[in-house]
């Protein structure tokens, strides 16, 4: 099962914008001409409910949007680069891999969430006539498009998780009160990867039920199997913990108390999510005593006797977790009845430049911002340098450098270049 993998998405650029004249027979002095670039394709990721894993990203290493069209003469506005939808199951959470910050967790069927947006087209030199230049021969060149290196995790959704140790009986449980066809085997870990099914019950409620690896000793600090599908417990609704009370020399005591430690260990949360306690192999020799030892340990505990293998108290149990799904469905839908979307997107207001002081009259504009615009301007085109430097100025650069003690004469460092200051 292909759960976890890592690519990268580059939104498309922005078009240049256009730099021309109207030329026609009874415009002679027709002025500024030039269209804007179009807009970078989008990088768009929704949810596809045909697809189960993330298999087909698996050799993906990186999705481009398409770039933006150049702007055209007589103001014609160059085409927009094509967006790209990338399809995912249902239960994908997308992280920047740079921070971990979580930007999108797709929890609903064909929901769609905007990722990297492209960058703007530039604008034509139709946009900066002024009454002192009234032919400009400069244009915007477009923005570049957002890219991010993204951990993309695919945590399954299911209704109820089968819990419990190696070998108690979670596959066969699952087997016999749904159409799955779990791998089911005399030994540990003969589950290696999460497998789903769908109950039905005799009045037509039904629910997704989940089989999860066995969870051992210190399986929240990676021992085991457990690490890696910890993380889908957290997305059921209710856990199932299956408590093996036969003649295989376990302690369910001990069995009980060491899983769900490990859950608390793992994430708090899951200490307080609906649990129903199942007492499998009842039809074992030793099952009853076992049972009362355990029942005596935890006199408060509503413990449900079963045998998967005879199919014996399955229904009890099976309706026990369909009551405890209805109450949590309500409160969820409760939560997100107002929210269209779940996107979470922190990105925190930082300053668009900061002005270093490197000592012997030399100073450095620190910006990504302005770093991507500077390398975009053709410095042996006067016109290009102007519109630049004006730029700067309206950011407020220039106020800040002078503020900060630059003065006529003095090295400004932008991005790679070297400029003069001027006061």
């Amino acid at each position: 099962m292909i759960d976890l993998i890592k690519i990268h998405v580059k939104a498309g650029d922005g078009g240049k914008g256009a730099v021309a004249f109207r030329h026609e027979k009874y415009y002679p002095n027709g002025g500024p001409f030039g269209g804007d670039g179009g807009r970078g394709g989008h990088i768009y990721f929704t949810v596809d409910t045909n697809e189960s894993t993330l298999a087909k990203l698996r050799y993906t290493k990186s999705v481009k949007g398409g770039t933006g069209g150049n702007g055209m003469t007589k103001k014609m506005h160059g085409a927009d680069g094509n967006d790209v939808i990338v399809r995912v199951p249902l239960g994908t959470l997308i992280r920047n891999a740079a921070n971990g910050d979580l930007m999108a967790d797709l929890v609903k069927p064909h929901q769609i969430v905007l990722i990297a947006h492209g960058g703007k087209g530039g604008l034509g030199n139709m946009h900066f006539a002024t009454g002192r230049n009234d032919a400009p021969e400069y244009a915007q060149p477009g923005e570049i498009g957002e890219s991010f290196d993204l951990q993309i995790e695919l945590r399954l959704l299911a209704d109820a998780g089968l819990i419990g140790f190696p070998s108690v009986g979670k596959s066969t449980f699952l087997s016999v009160c749904s159409k799955a066809r779990p791998q089911i085997a005399a030994y540990p870990f003969t589950t290696l990867e999460p497998n789903i099914g769908v109950v039905r019950l005799p009045d037509d409620r039904s629910f997704v039920l989940a089989d999860m690896p066995g969870l051992i000793e210190g399986a929240a600090d990676g021992k085991g199997l457990g690490d890696e599908f910890l993380r889908h417990i957290r997305r059921c609704r209710v856990l199932i913990h299956v408590i093996d009370m036969g003649e295989s020399g376990r302690d369910p005591i001990q069995d009980y108390e060491t899983i769900n430690h490990e859950l608390k260990t793992y994430d708090l949360e899951l200490e307080k999510r609906p649990q129903i306690a199942v007492a499998n192999k009842m039809d074992e020799e030793d099952a009853e005593e076992n049972l009362k030892k355990f029942k005596a340990a935890y006199p408060d505990l509503k413990v449900y006797e079963v045998s998967a293998l005879t199919h014996k108290g399955i229904e009890d149990v099976l309706y026990a977790a369909m009551a405890e799904i209805e109450q949590a469905r309500i409160a969820s839908e409760a939560e997100t009845a107002s929210e269209e979307t779940v996107v979470y997107r922190y990105e925190p207001k930082r300053p668009d430049y900061t002005v270093q002081n490197l000592g012997n009259h030399r100073w450095k504009v620190v910006s990504d911002k302005v770093d991507r615009l500077a390398e975009q301007v053709d410095f042996d085109k006067e016109e290009d340098t102007y519109q630049f430097a004006m730029t700067l100025a309206k950011m407020g650069i220039d106020n800040a450098l002078y503020k900060a003690g630059a003065r006529d004469g003095d090295s400004v460092i932008v991005g790679t270049y070297l400029m003069d200051f001027h006061e």
